[in-house]
């Protein structure tokens, strides 16, 4: 076996190590678990808080206004398993197209994109897998600073293109490579490597416009942390 080959089989199993974990979310932030899962830590905290406001409110009935006795408490707990069972199977959102991408709002350009990375995980090799959660953390930064970014500008049209177009083109043209030809090498490069070097380079470029974004952000605190030095050198506020 080549050291190429090995890299790619430790890579491999790393990957299955790392969704097992993030599966299981312990010892992990919650910004590296899977929206799945948070989906779903959303919905059990929903209905515990729902469940408890029932709770209350029958607490403060019984106690304020009339006992409820046992017909009372049995409509509380039917009320609890009409909530429980409603905000369970509730239907969750509906999935991101790539067409819906390029109509979304450049604000949520960068959630949506990254719902749409999510969803294709099972199609991806592990080591892609990796550097897609990588450029969801990427993308959840971008996002807080586009609130600022108006949709005219050079810089926006640059997020759109690359992030609305370029990265799902990408990863679909990808997918329509038969899975028995995904290991395959050619032109010195299997299409799963292609991939893995190709979701890498986009995440760089994310983390530039993130940087280019920031930049008079971070002009402006070295001015006024140049200003301040000035200003109060030596402990002299004069």
């Amino acid at each position: 076996m080549t050291s190429y080959e090995t890299n790619e089989a430790l890579a491999r199993a790393r990957g299955t190590l790392d969704r097992v974990k993030l599966q299981s979310f312990e010892g992990l932030p919650t910004a590296r678990r899977p929206r799945q899962g948070r989906s779903l830590a959303k919905r059990v905290a929903a209905i515990g808080g729902a469940n408890a406001a029932i709770l209350l409110v029958a607490a403060i009935i019984g106690l304020a206004v009339v006992p409820l006795g046992i017909f009372g408490a049995l409509a509380v707990m039917m009320m609890m398993l009409a909530v429980t069972l409603a905000i369970a199977f509730a239907p969750g959102p509906r999935p991101v197209t790539v067409e819906k991408l390029a109509k979304s709002d450049l604000k949520a350009l960068p959630m949506q994109t990254t719902r749409w990375l999510d969803a294709q995980r099972p199609a991806l090799p592990a080591p892609a897998v990796q550097v897609s959660d990588r450029i969801g953390l990427r993308l959840d930064t971008l996002g807080k600073q586009l609130a600022s970014v108006d949709d005219s500008t050079p810089a926006a049209a640059d997020i759109r293109r690359l992030v609305g177009e370029q990265l799902p083109d990408f990863v679909r043209d990808y997918q329509r490579v038969p899975r028995e030809l995904r290991g395959t090498e050619r032109n010195g490069k299997t299409p799963d490597r292609q991939l893995v070097e190709g979701l890498e380079l986009i995440e760089r470029e994310i983390g530039q416009l993130t940087e280019e974004l920031a930049s008079n952000d971070l002009d402006s605190l070295e001015t006024r942390g140049r200003f301040l030095e000035m200003k109060y050198k030596d402990g002299d506020p004069a």
